[in-house]
């Protein structure tokens, strides 16, 4: 059971500013000496990069369509564990969920999920009366969402605040905050949105800090705790990689999950000889990935090292399995091609036949070339930018047996990428995709699964079983 106290920051609308304020009360609650657990709806994974800065503990994903709604319990409780506090930052408006899924995986049905009481971010810029009108319907429109409060952004000036406060008195959500505009807490964006903190980190540093002191300043943090302090008790254990691969499958008895030593390209004292390590790719170019995936390779007995393909020239030493997860090659193609000594390793590594498991960007990075450079040529095809956005939930189905997954066996996942890689799929194709159109896509080779979809091996745990064992037997 957890009765962690929690509260979700969701807004109307995207661009209300919940990164603003959501980081910004994360940082503001550590501030006061609290354990403060950051989550992120949706299968977003920048801001909880910004998540990680503001509490010093990993931002996590809860996400009902890649990992069902029955998960999204066990999985705060995995990251809320020994906290003090949670805030889950919102995805899109407050109602807003998969396509054509009613729901399904919104910030309401999380919140509702998680039993955790709403604060509403509103934009206030461009209205005044009206924004009680606003708030008494996204209030009543779902009974079983409990909206405790709303923090009025971007407000211009005294007397814009009257008027908002003198409208809301009446809708019965109190006012728990006010902020002023602040272009220091803005953060750069691009063509998939935020600058991850890898990328700008003594920037994102100072913004956090920002952030932190606007939500202070502005917002009633006691008002805000006790909201916390009223979310429902979650019943059912806590999500746990062993345990989760244990019912996954039968098979040998799991190593124990315990701390893992790190290394940079070298040697361990220490490591587990028997061990097969695992090399995840990370560093400014490749900072995709959920938290689960390396607990879970590390759960079935893996040693998990990472590697910074712009930097290290050779892969940890004794890889054995590699895992490159997604990011922004594209706009590190220059570097990233320039590491010659690397490039020629990863195809060493995947011509011998060792279990290769790549996502969007790790997909173009071990294609032939990205943007006329040379990367590491595994897949025989081309990469590029494209103006043209792919976004969207997946419902996908393997078309052969892989190092990740089982023929038939069927996965949700998400993509999101303004690149085109010609062809999109090679003799074996990694998915079939089910919904929201028929498809193939992807490379399977040897070892090597390569695709667009991100996926969340939580929902399937025994995908980081099968790379493991075939790490130990490539």
């Amino acid at each position: 059971m957890s009765s962690v106290p929690r509260l979700v920051v969701a807004a109307p609308s995207s661009g209300s500013g919940k990164t603003t304020v959501a980081t910004g009360l994360m940082a503001a609650f550590a501030g006061r000496g609290l354990r403060v657990s950051p989550h992120k709806v949706g299968p977003d994974y920048i801001d909880p990069g910004y998540h990680a800065l503001a509490t010093g503990r990993t931002g996590r994903n809860l996400d009902a369509y890649l990992c069902g709604p029955d998960l999204v319990g066990p999985l705060f409780a995995h990251g809320a564990q020994g906290c003090d506090i949670a805030v889950v930052e919102g995805v899109m408006g407050l109602y807003d969920g998969a396509a054509g899924e009613g729901e399904l995986a919104s910030t309401a049905h999380v919140a509702k999920l998680l039993r955790a009481p709403v604060v509403l971010v509103v934009d206030a810029s461009s209205q005044s009366r009206s924004v009680a009108a606003l708030v008494h319907g996204f209030a009543s429109w779902d009974p079983e969402v409990r909206i405790g409060g709303v923090i009025l952004n971007k407000v211009a000036s005294d007397r814009h605040e009257e008027l908002l406060r003198d409208a809301l008195d009446s809708s019965g959500v109190p006012v728990l905050g006010v902020l002023r505009r602040a272009p220091q807490v803005d953060t750069p964006s691009r063509h998939l949105g935020l600058v991850p903190v890898a990328e700008r980190r003594a920037e994102a540093v100072a913004a956090v800090a920002a952030m932190a002191a606007q939500v202070a300043e502005g917002c009633d943090l006691d008002a805000l705790a006790a909201l916390a302090r009223g979310a429902g008790v979650l019943s059912g254990a806590a999500w746990d990689a062993a345990e989760a691969l244990g019912a996954a499958a039968s098979g040998p008895p799991l190593r124990p999950e315990r701390p893992r030593p790190q290394a940079h390209g070298l040697d361990v004292v220490g490591r587990d000889r028997n061990a097969p390590v695992v090399a995840v790719a990370g560093g400014p170019a490749f900072t995709f990935s959920y938290a689960e995936h390396t607990e879970l390779l590390a759960a079935a007995g893996a040693e998990v090292v990472p590697f910074d393909p712009l930097h290290d020239e050779q892969l940890p030493a004794g890889t054995s399995g590699l895992v490159i997860g997604g990011g922004f090659p594209e706009v590190y193609a220059p570097e990233l091609s320039a590491n010659e000594p690397l490039r020629k390793a990863v195809a060493e590594l995947a011509s011998a036949g060792a279990p290769v498991a790549a996502e969007c960007a790790g997909l173009l990075y071990l294609a032939r070339e990205l943007d006329g450079r040379p990367m590491c040529g595994v897949i025989d095809a081309v990469a590029r930018m494209d103006e043209r956005l792919t976004l969207g939930y997946r419902d996908a189905v393997a078309l052969g047996d892989s190092v990740l997954a089982a023929a038939g066996t069927r996965m949700r996942g998400h993509e999101f990428h303004r690149t085109v890689v010609e062809p999109g799929a090679g003799a074996s194709p990694a998915w079939g995709m089910r919904a929201p159109e028929r498809r193939v896509e992807g490379f399977v080779q040897q070892g090597v699964h390569a695709s667009y979809l991100h996926t969340h091996w939580a929902s399937e745990p025994g995908v980081a079983r099968r790379f493991v064992e075939r790490c130990l037997t490539s």
